[in-house]
């Protein structure tokens, strides 16, 4: 069985600090980090732009992976791209283009993802699955870190992975020790965690081993 990939997402960082923790993330054995893009429309908050990207692209050699919670997300994603992105993800609800923005993100030589939200139907997934190499469930609702997971998201994951066995399926909130190991007993394979990594009493390392203990 393929070990589930640990990704941390940089919001829940210092920022202060931001390159001295992704570098210590990378050396406790995180596989890729996560930054969340926030346009205050889309989601009710703001946050990071090319610019950080760029900058965190210096700090690590792991691959990136760009959530971009945002309006019209195709207007942004050659932008992301050069700037350091390996992985761009974006949400099913936010583009009446998706299949397009779809194939922007696959032409500017980044893997592409989709995002779900909670109460998104797991149907948005049947036309667009073939092009995406991963799926994101989102198990808090987007745009604040910090959130608690929702209980009903492993029969979700469940359902999905049903739906697309061979798929990469990623889990993106209220994920620590407790809640990781039902989100893969359901079938993910991919946890992003923040706060119960940058913000673990013990630091950033025993933060990862912790999570990573919990899934055996």
């Amino acid at each position: 069985m393929t070990p589930v990939k640990i990704v941390p997402s940089v919001l829940a960082a210092d920022f202060g600090r931001l390159g001295e923790q992704v570098q210590e993330a990378e050396a406790a054995g995180a596989d890729r980090f996560q930054i969340d893009v926030m346009d205050g429309q889309f989601v009710p908050n703001l946050s990071m732009g090319p610019a950080a990207v760029a900058a965190i692209r210096r700090a690590t050699r792991l691959p990136l992976e760009v959530h971009l919670m945002i309006e019209r997300p195709e207007r942004f994603v050659a932008l992301f791209a050069q700037a350091g992105a390996d992985f761009i993800q974006v949400q099913v609800e936010s583009t009446l283009q998706l299949h397009r923005t779809v194939a922007e993100i696959l032409g500017a030589g980044c893997a592409a993802g989709v995002v779900l939200n909670p109460a998104t139907s797991i149907e948005s997934l049947r036309e667009i699955a073939a092009y995406v190499s991963m799926v994101n469930v989102m198990t808090v609702e987007p745009g604040f870190g910090g959130q608690r997971f929702i209980p009903s998201s492993p029969d979700k994951i469940r359902r999905i992975r049903q739906m697309l066995p061979a798929l990469e399926i990623e889990v993106d909130g209220g994920i620590d020790a407790e809640s990781a190991p039902l989100a893969v007993e359901a079938g993910a394979t991919v946890v992003v965690a923040g706060s119960s990594i940058f913000g673990h009493p013990g630091g950033i390392g025993a933060g990862l081993a912790e999570l990573r203990a919990s899934l055996g």
